[in-house]
């Protein structure tokens, strides 16, 4: 990278991380405030899929979130004492537990859909056709690099050997 360009970056860096600085008191404090910006990234991806699927077994959040059953299986247990989720025997069969949201956990996630969509609207609202068209192209970019990404680190994953005495 030229030295021109390693300064570009900074600088970029730099702005993203003052727009950061300078949005995050213009966001309400309901937004800021709501439980779903204190759950980890596994929680929030359960929550997706409960809102997706509206119900689930375990075998399928863990497969989603890519962790083994145990963690999956710990990871609901701290929603379901929280009263964001529940577990209901299946009516077809009786061994399989599955996961849907509770009433507050529900009202919860699609209070805060509505606050980041009206959010959206408002700030998609201010983008000209052409603007937008933009935005898509830079999305679809990002993702590009992201999936570059994982792939690289996909194939350069070494297994760690740990040498026993």
């Amino acid at each position: 990278m030229a030295l021109e360009e390693h300064n570009t970056a900074e600088e970029s860096f730099k702005q993203f991380y003052e727009y950061i600085d300078e949005i995050k008191d213009l966001l309400s404090s309901d937004l800021w405030g709501n439980i779903f910006l204190n759950c980890s990234k596994n929680e929030v991806l359960i929550f997706w899929l409960l809102y997706r699927q509206k119900e689930v077994n375990m075998s399928e959040i863990a497969e989603y979130i890519h962790v083994p059953l145990n963690t999956a299986t710990g990871i609901v247990g701290r929603m379901e004492k929280s009263g964001l989720i529940e577990r209901m025997r299946s009516e077809t069969d009786k061994r399989i537990v599955l996961i849907r949201f509770s009433e507050k956990g529900l009202a919860q996630f699609n209070r805060l859909i509505g606050e980041l969509m009206g959010y959206a609207m408002k700030i998609m609202g201010a983008f000209s056709a052409e603007e937008m068209k933009v935005l898509e192209t830079m999305m679809a970019k990002v993702k590009d690099v992201l999936k570059n990404e994982k792939k690289k680190e996909e194939t350069h994953k070494k297994v760690r050997r740990i040498a026993i005495d």
